[in-house]
Parts: structure tokens; C-alpha cells; sequence
């Protein structure tokens, strides 16, 4: 089962967004991936979550390559090694886990792919915490609408970024969400920065000061300009332009409580 992102899956359509560079498409169970062969790192992931029937699935799979791809074309297991860097799932492992009991399984062994990773900074805070709760804030948030949510999420490959191993390790991420609300299409942006903690010296990748991971709520017209994604639709659907919030602002999160939905 390769089905990949479905666009129809809310009650207004929503296209994968497409970045401007060449990319090869990777269908996975309710998840798609577009990979960058020449940053080695997903441009662009995008997920269906039904948050009316996820289920708690055991944690199963192991990191592997996916062999449609040529391995050189992949962030494989040596970037992660003998370091402080995570295979930081871009598709959580729950976030496909939903239906009948098989196809939950299915789909959340298939985001242990290394399409599906980017390097981040070990170590949990409060912030990155925040970062990877927001999926699931928004879809507490959509219960009271579809309880369907669609989930997109890259690093932001930017030019800039510490060469490590063959690859450049991108110091932000992004992540949409997209919902439909009683207004019709909503979405929200968010930006991590872990810049303060990837500091590469003499070929080894150290960890900075605990607290450093940074979390944004941005305008999602920024995030596509930031990420050269086109972002379509999404970007008129946007909570902060409904709320009003001028549209250079970029809101510094705490806690749930400082997210716009």
C-alpha cells in the first residue's frame, strides 16, 4: 500500500505543495515525500491524519533506505552516526497510523524511511516538545469540525546551511497544517529554529545550551517565500490574516496557549 497524500482529503482540496527545484515523488501509506537528491533531504513532506480513527499503534520498523531511490540520493544512517543528531521523523510515526488495524500498522513502519528524516539537534526541551505537540494541539482543535487534518512539513534547505558529511544540515524546519473549519479551509504555519544548536567544529557536531530550540507561528505566505514551496491555497487560508495579525509578524510560541488557530 503506496498510496500517498491525497489532496481530496478534506472537504476542500488541498494539492501537494511543489518547490520550485526538481524533486522525486514518494507515494508512502497516506503520506508523501518529495525529495531533494541533491540536498539528500525531503523538500516537502505531506500527511492525512483522520483524527476520528487513529489508533495507538505499538511502535514497530527500523530505519532503511528506500531502494526507488539511489542510496547517494538519501541522508542515510552515517550522517547519525557517532553524534548528537536525531533521525527526526518529518512525518511523525502516528501521524498515518489510522483505519483498520494492518493498514495503521503499514503506514507507521513506513515512516522510518530516510526520505522521511532530517538531522536535529538531540536533546528534548520545552520548545521542541511544543513543536512536535503542535499536530496534535490543531487536531484537538478540529474535533469540534471534520476531524480530518492534513500535515505538511519539511527543513527549510537553505544555502547557508553547515556542511556535515556530505549533507548541509538545515537549521530550521517548517511545518502547515490544514483543516476545514466552519469558515471553510484553515492553516496554520510554524517555523523551529535550532540554529543555536548545531555548531559543526573540526568535523564533529556538538550540541548548544538546552533551551535553544525556538518555535514560531509564521505567516504561511512566509513560509512559502522562506522554503520556495508553493504553497497555493493555503496561503489565503491562513488564521493569522483572519485574526488579523500584520502580516510580517512572527509570534515566539511558549506554550499552546500562544497559538492562533
Amino acid at each position: 500500500m503506496a498510496d500517498g497524500y491525497d489532496p481530496a482529503f478534506l472537504d476542500t482540496e488541498v494539492v501537494l505543495p511543489r518547490p520550485t527545484r526538481d524533486v522525486i515523488d514518494l507515494p508512502y501509506p497516506r503520506f508523501s515525500v518529495l525529495l531533494d537528491p541533491g540536498r539528500r533531504l525531503a523538500a516537502v513532506t505531506a500527511v492525512n491524519i483522520d483524527g476520528a480513527s487513529l489508533r495507538e499503534v505499538p511502535r514497530t520498523g527500523d530505519w532503511r533506505l528506500d531502494t526507488r531511490v539511489a542510496a547517494e540520493a538519501q541522508a542515510g544512517p552515517e550522517i547519525y552516526a557517532r553524534n548528537d543528531l536525531d533521525r527526526g521523523h518529518l512525518v511523525r510515526r502516528r501521524d498515518p497510523g489510522w483505519g483498520e488495524p494492518d493498514e495503521a500498522r503499514a503506514a507507521t513502519e513506513a515512516t522510518f524511511f530516510y526520505p522521511n528524516a532530517a538531522p536535529q539537534a538531540a536533546g528534548f526541551n520545552q520548545s521542541k516538545q511544543l513543536w512536535l505537540g503542535l499536530e496534535d494541539h490543531v487536531l484537538d482543535y478540529a474535533e469540534t469540525t471534520s476531524q480530518r487534518v492534513s500535515v505538511f512539513t519539511a527543513p527549510v534547505l537553505g544555502t547557508d546551511d553547515p556542511l556535515y558529511r556530505g549533507i548541509r544540515v538545515p537549521l530550521r524546519f517548517w511545518k502547515v497544517a490544514a483543516w476545514h473549519g466552519p469558515g471553510g479551509l484553515a492553516s496554520a504555519g510554524f517555523v523551529l529554529d535550532q540554529s543555536e544548536l548545531v555548531d559543526v567544529r573540526e568535523g564533529v557536531l556538538a550540541a548548544g545550551p538546552l533551551g535553544a530550540f525556538r518555535t514560531f507561528q509564521v505567516p504561511v505566505g512566509d513560509i512559502a517565500d522562506l522554503a520556495g514551496v508553493d504553497l497555493g491555497e493555503l496561503r489565503e487560508a491562513d488564521v493569522l490574516r483572519r485574526e488579523g495579525v500584520r502580516p510580517d509578524g512572527w509570534r515566539e510560541l511558549d506554550g499552546y496557549g500562544d497559538v492562533v488557530l
